[in-house]
């Protein structure tokens, strides 16, 4: 297991305070000025699930309130909103210095027998011929600045493959549709309520750069000012994070200095594992 995947496993892991609450660490995310918002949303659903018992999550939503300080813990209060014959449902807020920053709503389904269908998985190139972004990251390091070097070029818990990669600095203006591969070895042998809040802590990755992705714009260029305003997560199928899935996203609209964005998750042999949507900020930032 890399150390990455250690700090993550780590973050995870909430000390339980007292009932319904429960405590998680602000730092060690994917971001240092400010709380990665799949790091608050898995951390919440991960207090949800300690309440829970033999159900899994089918679906959550979350309103982003107040971006987190990394150098604070976050306190998770969950109230136990019902129990019943076939759904549960958890309302979570997350604190810091006693002010919310993230409100999630999750609910979750014992397991039934029911009609299915789904869409096909695009047909995309294999994660086995594509390159790893850790490695592309390395080689483009000397035209980051200085001062996001290292965190641009440092070790992540979940080994990623771009499609399309784009270069950080000078991107294209190209379509929304963005394609990655994504698995996290160290996933392997965690539970099914495990799998999902990993699952969930890496589906805010790159969501909302397809909005961003039309008008050549990427998190290295300083031209536009972006954060997450909220994200929904369906689950439709166990979660085996070990393994190659395809996350495939797009963003059908951007206007008013909001991007909304969508992502469909399959496994490498094609079945749809979960759906995500989110709309997030992406406001000019004038000189």
């Amino acid at each position: 297991m890399t150390d990455a995947a250690q700090v993550l496993l780590k973050l995870l892991d909430l000390e339980n305070l007292d009932r319904n609450l429960f405590r998680g660490i602000g730092s060690g995310g994917e971001t240092p000025t400010r709380i990665y918002g799949g790091q608050v949303i898995a951390q919440a659903l991960a207090a949800a699930y300690a309440t829970v018992e033999g159900r899994l999550c089918h679906s959550l939503h979350a309103y982003f309130i107040r971006p987190g300080d990394p150098a604070r813990p976050v306190i998770y209060e969950v109230d136990p909103a019902r129990d019943g014959g076939s759904f549960t449902t958890r309302r979570v807020i997350a604190l810091q210095n006693g002010r919310q920053i993230l409100n999630l709503a999750a609910s979750f389904h014992k397991e039934e027998a029911g009609w299915a269908h789904q869409h096909q998985m695009p047909d995309v190139p294999s994660p086995e011929g594509l390159r790893s972004r850790e490695e592309i990251h390395l080689e483009q390091a000397h035209i980051i600045h200085e001062a996001q070097r290292a965190e641009f070029t440092r070790e992540r818990p979940f080994e990623i493959r771009d499609i399309n990669p784009r270069d950080p600095l000078d991107p294209e203006k190209t379509n929304d549709v963005n394609h990655m591969w994504i698995r996290m070895e160290a996933a392997k042998n965690a539970g099914p309520q495990l799998q999902h809040v990993l699952m969930a802590y890496a589906s805010d990755f790159g969501l909302l750069g397809s909005a961003l992705r039309p008008h050549g714009l990427t998190w290295y260029k300083p031209e536009a000012m972006t954060a997450s305003l909220d994200h929904a997560m369906w689950f439709h199928a166990p979660v085996e994070f070990q393994n190659w899935h395809l996350y495939t996203m797009d963003s059908p609209f951007a206007g008013g200095g909001r991007g909304f964005n969508r992502g469909s998750i399959y496994t490498q042999s094609g079945k749809l594992v979960a759906s995500v949507s989110q709309e997030g900020l992406m406001r000019p930032i004038r000189n």
